[in-house]
C-alpha cells in the first residue's frame, strides 16, 4: 500500500509526503530561517494542486504574494534525480537556495554530489522538468 500511495503522489506536479506539500514543511522558512521549518495546520494555504503549510501568518502571506519565489523547483521533487529526468523524493534538510531558488535533494550524500555540479544540473533539470513534471516515476 505504502509504494501505491507514493506512486499516488508522485504522478503530481508537487512532491506530496504525509498529505501535504513538501512534507509540510514552510517553504517560505528555508528563505527566512535559512533552515527547514514545520509549518502548522493553523497556517494552510492550498496552491497548485497542493496543501502547503506554513509556521506563521506572515509566511503565508509572503508565499500568497509570490508563490513562484518561494515554491522548491521541481515541485519540491530532487534536483538531482529531475537532472536524469525522473521524480525522487526528497528530505527537507537536504536543501540549497541557490540564485534566490530552493531546491532540495532526496538526501545529504545525494546533495554532496549534487552542488559541485548545481550549475549544469539545474540546465538539465530545467529542461527535464516541462515533460517529467506530470508522470509517474
Amino acid at each position: 500500500m505504502l509504494l501505491l500511495t507514493t506512486g499516488i503522489a508522485q504522478a503530481q506536479e508537487i512532491f506530496i509526503k504525509d498529505q501535504y506539500a513538501i512534507g509540510g514543511y514552510d517553504p517560505v522558512a528555508y528563505f527566512t530561517d535559512g533552515k527547514p521549518v514545520k509549518g502548522t495546520e493553523k497556517f494552510m494555504h492550498s496552491w497548485n494542486g497542493a496543501q502547503w503549510k506554513f509556521s506563521s501568518q506572515e509566511h503565508l502571506d509572503l508565499f500568497k504574494k509570490s508563490p513562484e519565489k518561494y515554491a522548491p523547483q521541481y515541485g519540491g521533487y530532487c534536483a538531482f534525480g529531475m537532472s536524469g529526468g525522473y521524480k525522487a523524493p526528497t528530505e527537507a534538510d537536504a536543501f540549497t537556495i541557490h540564485n534566490g531558488k530552493l531546491y532540495l535533494n532526496y538526501n545529504h550524500s545525494v546533495r554532496s554530489e549534487w552542488d559541485p555540479k548545481k550549475e549544469e544540473l539545474i540546465i538539465k533539470a530545467d529542461k527535464n522538468w516541462p515533460s517529467v513534471k506530470a508522470t509517474k516515476p
